[in-house]
């Protein structure tokens, strides 16, 4: 990294998160749970609070009540889909037809709670008080998702470094700072030969090798991920993932997950260290071009168990 390039830091210490987590178990035990989308809000807003980019700091936006709200919208429609392919069942007494009918809908429904949490997340987090936004469209995210699961499941794998590169250059390239885009030039080509490499070497290491291919993939998405002129840039090493992931799993062991907050603490103080945006890009020119987005996919998210596919703190 150059000496002028614009750096990430992180203030935020284990022991403030673990004061406000252990605040959110008490309240969510006593409101039966309830209390749990306020908890997540409290914590997404001290990490983001606490995490500075050139001199200032990000601000989560969000609340508790869009995730509740959320959560109750996302339960609804689960219940409705339930009650669908029951009906179909019972009336077209075809018990096959109803999981194909099961199983197109939550094919559709995993890519909208992974577009949904995306945009929700962008949407509450700014920077200078400038508004981050997503602004991709789910049908064209379904052209890229469903075949490349097919694909993947098909050559038992071997898609998979290029369904990954797809899907993160759809996320970045619709991701947007203020009226800034930014973009993404990577290819799925670049990660097949260390893919394949890391599929041989991960059993011969006893897994170990994955951390370094995790490293080097996480490099070369950064590396290619860029906004006006500038070009982010990423020093995670397959040994500091290793050694980030040892300490952090001691921890927990040693201190029976007590140590949780700390753990977060150091994962995202570890990519604050190594991420930078190297380049002429003038940030300050940017404007405000708010995209309001609801809550509902990020509450899917949770309850389907997923993830969003290449991303990281920063929503990138």
């Amino acid at each position: 990294m150059s000496a002028h390039a614009r750096r990430a830091d992180f203030f935020g210490n284990g022991g403030s998160l673990f004061w406000i987590q252990l605040v959110n178990a008490l309240l969510t035990v006593i409101t039966l749970g309830i209390y749990s989308f306020w908890a997540k809000t409290k914590v997404r807003d001290y990490l983001y609070g606490q995490t500075e980019f050139d001199g200032d700091r990000f601000s989560y936006r969000g609340t508790g009540m869009e995730l509740f709200r959320g959560w109750l919208k996302a339960m609804g429609l689960l219940f409705l889909i339930g009650i669908g392919a029951g009906l179909v069942s019972l009336f077209v007494n075809d018990v096959m037809g109803a999981l194909a009918l099961y199983g197109a809908v939550f094919a559709w429904l995993f890519p909208k709670a992974l577009l949904g949490a995306r945009r929700y997340r962008l949407s509450r987090t700014s920077w200078r008080g400038i508004r981050f936004s997503f602004r991709g469209e789910l049908g064209e995210f379904i052209g890229i998702f469903i075949p490349g699961i097919i694909f993947t499941t098909i050559t038992l794998g071997l898609y998979y470094p290029f369904f990954h590169a797809n899907v993160r250059r759809f996320l970045v390239e619709h991701s947007y700072y203020g009226t800034e885009p930014f973009d993404f030039d990577g290819e799925g080509g670049d990660l097949f030969g260390p893919h394949v490499l890391a599929l041989v070497l991960t059993p011969l290491t006893l897994g170990l090798y994955w951390f370094w291919y995790a490293a080097f993939r996480h490099r070369y998405y950064w590396d290619h991920t860029a906004i006006d002129e500038g070009r982010f840039v990423s020093t995670v090493t397959g040994g500091g993932l290793l050694g980030l992931w040892v300490v952090n799993v001691l921890l927990l062991v040693v201190t029976l997950g007590i140590a949780m907050p700390w753990v977060k603490v150091r994962v995202v103080r570890y990519h604050c260290d190594n991420i930078a945006l190297e380049g002429p890009v003038d940030l300050s020119a940017v404007a405000q071009d708010p995209d309001a987005a609801g809550a509902v996919g990020e509450e899917l998210t949770d309850i389907l168990d997923v993830d969003i596919v290449g991303a990281d703190f920063f929503g990138l």
